[in-house]
């Protein structure tokens, strides 16, 4: 276990490693000066020009850069937003990251509830009318873009019934307020419509993978070995089913584990929503190296982190992935 560990971790490393520096030099790669919407409403001396470019490191060769850039990662500093003036862009990220674990957690709770329990549902009534008709509702929401069902969604339950807030994470005079039961509640009204928008496109693929795991575990000979035995078939289908088909879904949490910190760049946007994915919005449209590269280091942090606690949580639920 321990050398499987040992291996397992080293790979993670490798991915993660991998992943940043694709992500480095694609970016530096593509054309566009990253100082150029600082300098472009207002004339800048070449002095100045230069000045600017050191301090953000852009004027030193690519390799010099990427050097930096890891050394940053090692000691937690990943650098100065160019478009925030200067502002540390850990900084910004925990200043966002609150409102998109919030985000992201709640759409993945939602996800996993319905996902799950839609999957087990159809698997107990394969071929059956709810069935097929489930089928192609789960297909449907996947097929849909996240962004087209936040406006509808924004159109219908906001702006026309007005039954719930259309953007922002709380109304202006409860800012600040987040603890108290008045700003708890607002926040919670501002939640439901993007959360619900992220919810209803990601849950058909947890519904499909859940339908096909427990229809293999219900075909096992140790659940009709419990049936044989007159076991209520509640028991049979959560007891020991259930856990036989708990694998797939272990791999497809690891796989939704980013929505926790990525959120959706479409759905934040929509909803005017304080998180990481507007962050991430924001430096693309300013070419912000430090902050496209930061909000980049996390998503791959957490997909690497989702699939190495997939991996050690089949070996803890399966005896036969374990080595002796």
């Amino acid at each position: 276990m321990s050398v499987w560990l040992v291996r397992r971790v080293a790979q993670a490393l490798v991915t993660f490693l991998l992943a940043a520096t694709l992500a480095f030099f694609l970016m530096r790669l593509t054309p566009g000066d990253p100082l150029a919407r600082l300098t472009e409403d207002r004339p800048v001396s070449p002095e100045t020009l230069r000045a600017l470019r050191a301090r953000y490191g852009v004027d030193r060769p690519l390799v010099a850069q990427f050097s930096a850039f890891l050394g940053g990662v090692i000691r937690g500093d990943l650098g100065q937003s160019i478009s925030h003036n200067g502002r540390e862009v850990t900084e910004l990220i925990r200043s966002r990251l609150p409102a998109t674990l919030l985000l992201g957690g709640t759409a993945l709770l939602l996800n996993f509830l319905f996902g799950i329990a839609i999957g087990v549902f159809q698997a107990t009534r394969a071929g059956t009318g709810p069935d097929r008709a489930l089928t192609l509702i789960s297909l449907a929401a996947y097929a849909t873009p996240s962004f087209w069902l936040a406006l509808i969604l924004q159109w219908g339950l906001g702006t026309e019934l007005h039954w719930l807030p259309v953007a922002f994470m709380q109304e202006p005079w409860l800012a600040g307020r987040p603890w108290s039961l008045a700003g708890a509640l607002d926040v919670f009204r501002h939640l439901v419509l993007p959360a619900l928008s992220l919810a209803l496109v990601t849950f058909g693929a947890t519904a499909r993978y859940q339908r096909a795991a427990m229809l293999d575990a219900l075909a096992l000979d140790c659940i009709r070995t419990a049936r044989t035995k007159g076991l209520p078939e509640r028991a049979v289908r959560w007891r020991h089913a259930w856990r036989n088909a708990l694998g797939p879904m272990l791999t497809l949490f690891g796989l939704w584990l980013p929505l926790l910190v990525a959120g959706s760049l479409y759905v934040e946007a929509v909803f005017a929503w304080p998180g990481l994915g507007t962050l991430a919005a924001e430096a693309i449209a300013y070419r912000d190296y430090p902050v496209i590269m930061g909000t980049t280091i996390l998503v791959s942090g957490v997909v690497v982190l989702g699939n190495l606690a997939a991996d050690l949580a089949h070996r803890w639920l399966d005896p036969r992935l374990r080595t002796p």
